[in-house]
Parts: structure tokens; sequence; C-alpha cells
């Protein structure tokens, strides 16, 4: 381990204001899930299966757009890619609190769709910032800022709603996320290797500009120009915009996707489990360990030297939260927390680092924004899981289905990975060397 890695960081000034402004533009999204919730269930009058479906909205579009926000910025550049987004979350999050249910849903769906992308701008930004055998200690510094986020903004939320009024808590939210977009720009990190700010090389090495699309990219682009009718030109176009995607980095989708899926799961087992238990009020107790643990945890991955496959570490952690399930009370449930907890930060790290190795530099912002999106969908996914089992069985089931669903899901992502290590053995070389290397940075750790 090596934690000077952290001074180093730390003392590069655009690096250290960046992961402040994320952490800090981060909070009114955080907080704007609980506000929404007390908004339907107490100014509307309405249920919480209301308000669930309203944060469901939400995330819908989160998922949808964080994609095509991220290729936006691929294309456009930061600042210009962002203005729509700065404007949208004025406009969306100012009206939201006067509209009857059915049209709250519906602007749900576009503040979502329109949110400042501030996951996969923050990402891509740090991937070009510090060297690469640095970008583990700059993802798990980010991860750690937004575990801070997500303790702070949930509680903001609160005292927005309890001490002045949800429609006010409401129209803060959408200034203060559009003044996180304008922050950004304002800042305007580098997304590209060669902009202002970003890493260059002490040798004086100038990177090599990336290529054209190459073997199925090109024939893919040569079909669209062919194709003369609409249908074939779209799909064309689509073959040709997702010429990036592949098994390695659709394993690591998957592992974002579980992490997702074992974090908002672990949240419902959390709270049923008090509940049941008459222990409510100790909710903060079981989160300290639980996110504290994540603290510690990204802080040592960070100083590691050595990546870990992330599929390894949802694994363990999917695993480990199993026996959260058999604790009697708000201590023993947090202690039973750490271990998994430990893992949450790790886990996303080693995505972040996967995807940014695995995905050319053009195309990482659309790359990181999926990947922000499969956690996303994974999250929208871990709680009815959970909760279905917990109205079924009880308690202890919701940590079961959701600790036995993601490790299944990392046993199949590492079937596959073994499978396709299998296959480019038996290729030819150099094409089955070529592979079998792109194959292994998700298995063999790289040295720092």
């Amino acid at each position: 381990m090596n934690f000077a890695n952290y001074r180093q960081l730390l003392a590069i000034a655009p690096v250290r204001r960046l992961l402040v402004i994320a952490m800090i533009a981060r909070i009114p999204h955080a907080a704007a899930g609980v506000l929404l919730t007390l908004h339907v269930v107490q100014t509307m009058n309405l249920s919480y299966a209301a308000a669930g479906s309203v944060a469901a909205a939400v995330t819908v579009g989160i998922a949808l757009g964080a994609p095509w926000r991220g290729r936006q910025v691929d294309i456009l550049g930061l600042r210009r890619a962002l203005v729509p987004s700065v404007i949208a979350e004025v406009a969306v999050w100012s009206v939201v609190p006067f509209l009857n249910y059915q049209l709250l849903v519906v602007a749900a769906v576009i503040g979502g769709l329109f949110a400042v992308p501030i996951f996969s701008v923050v990402r891509q930004a740090l991937g070009v910032m510090v060297p690469p055998g640095q970008r583990r200690t700059a993802y798990a510094l980010d991860s750690m800022g937004a575990e801070i986020t997500f303790m702070v903004g949930p509680a903001a939320g609160v005292v927005l709603a309890t001490t002045i009024h949800t429609v006010v808590g409401l129209v803060i939210i959408g200034v203060s996320a559009a003044l996180a977009g304008l922050l950004l720009m304002w800042t305007n990190p580098p997304t590209r290797s060669g902009h202002k700010g970003a890493w260059v090389d002490p040798a004086g090495a100038v990177p090599a500009p990336e290529a054209g699309p190459k073997g199925p990219a090109r024939i893919a682009a040569g079909n669209v120009q062919a194709r003369t009718s609409r249908l074939g030109r779209l799909w064309g176009g689509a073959r040709s915009n997702l010429v990036w995607v592949n098994l390695a980095v659709l394993a690591v989708l998957g592992a974002s996707l579980g992490a997702g899926l074992v974090l908002s799961g672990t949240d419902v087992g959390m709270v049923a489990m008090l509940r049941a238990n008459g222990q409510v009020g100790e909710l903060g107790v079981v989160f300290f360990f639980w996110c504290g643990a994540s603290l510690v945890g990204g802080l040592v991955y960070g100083s590691l030297k050595r990546s870990i496959n992330p599929l390894w570490l949802l694994g363990a952690m999917a695993l480990l939260t199993i026996p959260m399930g058999f604790a009697g009370n708000a201590w023993t449930l947090g202690l039973l927390s750490i271990l998994p907890g430990f893992l949450c930060a790790p886990v996303l790290t080693s995505s972040a680092e996967h995807i940014a190795d695995l995905v050319e530099e053009r195309r990482r912002g659309e790359a990181m924004g999926w990947y922000g999106s499969s956690m996303t969908l994974g999250s929208a996914m871990g709680a009815p899981f959970a909760g279905a089992m917990i109205d079924a069985v009880g308690p202890w089931a919701g940590f079961a289905v959701i600790g036995i669903l993601a490790g299944v899901l990392a046993l199949a992502g590492l079937a596959a990975q073994y499978a396709r290590r299998r296959r480019a053995g038996t290729a030819a070389a150099p094409a089955g060397a070529q592979r079998a290397g792109l194959d292994g940075l998700l298995e063999e750790p790289d040295p720092v």
C-alpha cells in the first residue's frame, strides 16, 4: 500500500478543486430523493407507493439520460454539453412542486433525463488529469467524497422539508443543481488528453492520435453509406456508435449494476430489520458503521499497487451481505455491515478504473454514462426485489435475495471472462494475443 499517492494527488490544485466541486455538486440530487418522497406523502397527501413511483421516474430519466449526456460531452465539449442541463434543472424543479401527480411523474422523468451528469463528467476528467498509474487513487478519492455526499444529502433534504417547506426545498434543489452545473462549466476540467489541465507525460511523449474505427466499425460505416433505407442507416449508425462495447466492458457494467443492486437492497433491508425490532431511531448508528467502513475501504483500495477485478469484489460483497439478515439489533446489524461496507467503494472504484482502461478516450464520456446508468438500474432493481422478499418472508430474506442475485451476477461475469480467454487462447497470434491482453485487464492486476 502507498498512501503517499493521496498526498501527491491532493497537492495538485485542479484535482483537489474538482474533487471538492464534485462532492458539493452531488448534494442537491442526493437530497432530492427524500425531499420528493416527503413532498408526495406530506404535501400532496398521497401514499408511499405513489412517492416510490416518482422516485422510479427520476431513476428512469437518469438511466436514459446519462449515456446521452456523456456522448454530448464527447462530441460538443463540456461547456456546450452542460447548457441544456443547467437550463432544465432550474426550469423543471422550479415547476415540479406546483404540478398534479400525473404531471409530476412526467416532469420527474424529464428532470432525470437532463440532470447534470456530475458522476460521468468527474470520472472522465479525473481519467485525463492524473497519470494512468494514479487513476485508482483518484477514483477512490471521488468514491469517498460520494459517500460523504450521500450521508449529508438526505439529511439536508429532511432539514429543508421540516424547517421550510417541500415546495421551497424543491426549488432550492433545482437552483443548486443548476449552480453546480455552472460551477463545472466555469472550472471546465479537461475531458480529453491535450486539453488544458490534462496530464502531460514528463518525458515529453506526445500521445498518438486515435485512429478511426477499424474492422467491424469500418465495415459498419461502409454499410451505412451503402444502404439507402432509413432503417438501414439507423442500424448501421447504432452499430458504429457502440463499437466500443465488448464482453470485457459488459462485464464491468454488470459489476456496477450488481453494486447498485446490493447497495439499494441493503438500504431497504436495514430499515425493515430495525423497524421489525422497534429500533428505527438507531438507523444512524448502522449507517455510521456501513458508510464509515466504505470510506476506509476506499482509502485502502486507492493505496494498493495492484487493481482487483471488480467482479471478485462484487462477489465478496454479495456473500458478506447475506449474514446481515441474522442481526438481532441495531448494534449487531452495524457490526455485520462493516465487511460488506468495506468493499462498497472499492467495487465502484475498480469498475470505473477498468472502464477507463478498456474504452478509448473519445468514447469515454459515453462509457462512463453507461457505467452510471447500470449502477442506477441496479439501484432501481435492488429495492423492489428486497422489499418483495421482506413482505413475503421477513427482513432477513431481503439481505439474502440481493446477496444471492449479486453473487450469481458476479459468477456469470467471471464465467464469461473465462470463456472468452479460452477462445482467445486458441486464436492465431498475434490476433489471439491481442484479444487475450484485452481480457487480461480484468483478471491480471496491473502494477502502479
